[in-house]
């Protein structure tokens, strides 16, 4: 088993920077992925950042240039720096680790981004 502890969410004002952490713990070893996935209200869950073992990344295209995932292996984080930030990047943020086929989730932060 793996578990996932996000934090860092909260209310921001548009333009305004946030950075989420994800702290990895139980079965870390060979978490091949992790990444960050929102849900909108209204909307379906979507990728928005992933960074693999090898330290290759991608992104959501809203975000690209804005947000930037990157992992701290010495203390089994990964962290989401959101910069610029609109309003309709509102949503319930997830951290996720794949483990092989398993898939495992965090309990969500809420992020807010008010006009």
């Amino acid at each position: 088993q793996v578990q996932l502890v996000e934090s860092g969410g909260g209310l921001v004002q548009a333009g305004g920077p946030l950075r989420l952490s994800c702290a990895a713990s139980g079965s870390i070893f060979s978490i091949n992925r992790m990444g960050w996935y929102r849900r909108a209200p209204g909307k379906q869950r979507e990728s928005v950042a992933a960074i693999t073992s090898g330290g290759s990344t991608n992104y959501k295209d809203s975000v690209k240039g804005r947000f930037t995932i990157s992992r701290d292996n010495a203390k089994n984080t990964v962290y989401l720096q959101m910069n610029s930030l609109k309003p309709e990047d509102t949503a319930v943020y997830y951290c996720n680790a794949q483990r092989g086929i398993v898939t495992y989730w965090g309990q969500g932060t809420q992020v807010t981004v008010s006009s």
